[in-house]
C-alpha cells in the first residue's frame, strides 16, 4: 500500500492531514525526538507537538518522556478500532441530522403531517429512486411483481448481488409476469435459481416493493400508468404496516415457484420447469411457449410426471408435488 493510500485511509478514520503525515514519518523512523521530526518534516516545533498530542490521545503513538520530547509508534489495533467506532457514530449522527433537516424542509414547503409518510415521485426520478432503494437494502425485500415496469424488464443484477450477500427476497408474481417469455427467462428464472423465494397468483392486488419493512414503493397499475406515470414512497406508518400485511396474506395463499431440496434426483430439469409453470396456473400453450417445446413434447412430459406420481389429472399432480416436497 502506498503512503498516499494509507494517508487517505487514516483521514477516513478521522485523522487530519498533518496527523496522518506525522504518523507515517514516525513509522519510518521509529522512536524519534520531536525536534528531529520537526526538522525532518520542515514543520514548526509547535505544529509537531500539536499533531503528536493528538496521536498520543488516540493511542497510535506513546510518549517516551513526560514532556513528549520523544515518542514511538505502538500497536495500532485498539486505536484504529476506537477510531472506526467513533467515525461510525459520527456518520450515524450526521445521517440523523440530515434526515431531520430534510423533514424540516418538507414541513416548511408544505406543513401537512403526511408529507413525512408518503412522497410522490414522477418522471426521471423514478428509476433512480428504485435503484437506490434496492442497492441500499440490508436484509429483506418483499415484492408484488406485475407489468408494467419502470425499469426495463430484463435481468436484475442488483437482486442477484443482494441475494449473494444474504438479502432475503420473497416475490409474488402475477400470471402476466410469468407469461412474459423474455421477462421469465431473463429475470424470474435466474433470480429463483439464485435463491429468491417466489410464488405466483393469477393477479396481484398492487405493484409493491417493501425494503427492510421501513420503506415501500407503490407503482401504478396498467390503467393508472396510462394516466399518471408515478410511484409512491411510503415510510414507517400504519399504511406501511397495512401494505406489509397485505403482502403476507397474499404470500400465504400464493402457489410456490421455488423447489425444496427433496426433489427426486430422477426428476429431469424440464419436469421441474413444467411443475413450476403448472403452479403458475398458465395454459399448456403458454407453458410450451415458455419452455420452447411443442405441445406434443409437453404432453409427453406431463404423462411422465403423472406416471411417476401415480396421478391422472393436473390437479392431482400438483397436489402430489406439494405433499411430497417437489415444490
Amino acid at each position: 500500500m502506498s503512503d498516499n493510500d494509507l494517508t487517505a485511509h487514516l483521514r477516513c478514520l478521522g485523522l487530519a492531514d498533518g496527523e496522518a503525515g506525522l504518523y507515517l514519518a514516525m513509522l519510518r523512523s521509529g522512536r524519534t525526538v520531536t525536534a528531529e521530526l520537526a526538522e525532518h518534516l520542515g514543520w514548526k516545533p509547535d505544529e509537531v507537538e500539536q499533531s503528536l498530542a493528538r496521536l498520543v490521545e488516540v493511542g497510535l503513538v506513546a510518549a517516551c518522556a513526560p514532556d513528549r520530547s520523544e515518542a514511538v509508534p505502538v500497536d495500532p489495533t485498539i486505536a484504529l478500532d476506537h477510531l472506526s467506532h467513533s467515525r461510525t457514530a459520527e456518520l450515524r449522527k450526521a445521517q440523523t441530522s440530515a434526515a431531520n433537516a430534510y423533514r424540516d424542509y418538507r414541513r416548511s414547503v408544505s406543513p401537512q403531517a403526511t408529507d413525512d409518510l408518503v412522497e410522490v415521485i414522477t418522471g426521471a426520478q423514478i428509476i433512480d429512486r428504485i435503484r437506490h432503494a434496492e442497492k441500499t437494502v440490508e436484509s429483506q425485500v418483499l415484492r408484488f411483481d406485475s407489468p408494467p415496469y419502470h425499469i426495463p424488464a430484463s435481468a436484475n443484477p442488483t437482486e442477484l448481488e443482494n441475494l449473494q450477500r444474504g438479502v432475503e427476497y420473497r416475490v409474488v408474481y402475477s400470471k402476466s409476469a410469468v407469461q412474459n417469455h423474455a421477462y421469465y427467462l431473463a429475470n424470474i428464472h435466474p433470480c429463483i435459481a439464485a435463491g429468491e423465494h417466489a410464488r405466483v397468483l393469477p393477479t396481484v392486488p398492487v405493484k409493491l416493493t417493501v425494503f427492510d419493512r421501513r420503506l415501500a414503493i407503490v407503482s401504478m397499475s396498467f390503467v393508472e400508468a396510462e394516466v399518471n406515470d408515478s410511484l409512491l414512497l411510503v415510510r414507517p406508518s400504519s399504511l406501511l404496516s397495512a401494505l406489509t400485511g397485505l403482502f403476507e396474506t397474499s404470500w400465504r395463499s400464493a402457489f410456490p415457484m421455488h423447489f425444496s431440496n427433496r426433489v427426486p434426483p430422477a426428476l429431469r430439469p424440464i419436469h421441474v420447469r413444467v411443475l413450476e409453470l403448472l403452479g403458475a396456473g398458465v395454459t399448456d400453450e403458454t407453458i410450451a411457449e415458455l419452455l420452447g417445446i411443442s405441445r406434443r413434447t409437453l404432453s409427453r412430459n406431463l404423462e411422465q410426471l403423472n406416471q411417476r406420481a401415480g396421478t391422472v389429472t393436473r390437479f392431482q399432480l400438483a397436489l402430489y408435488a406439494v405433499r411430497n416436497g417437489w415444490i
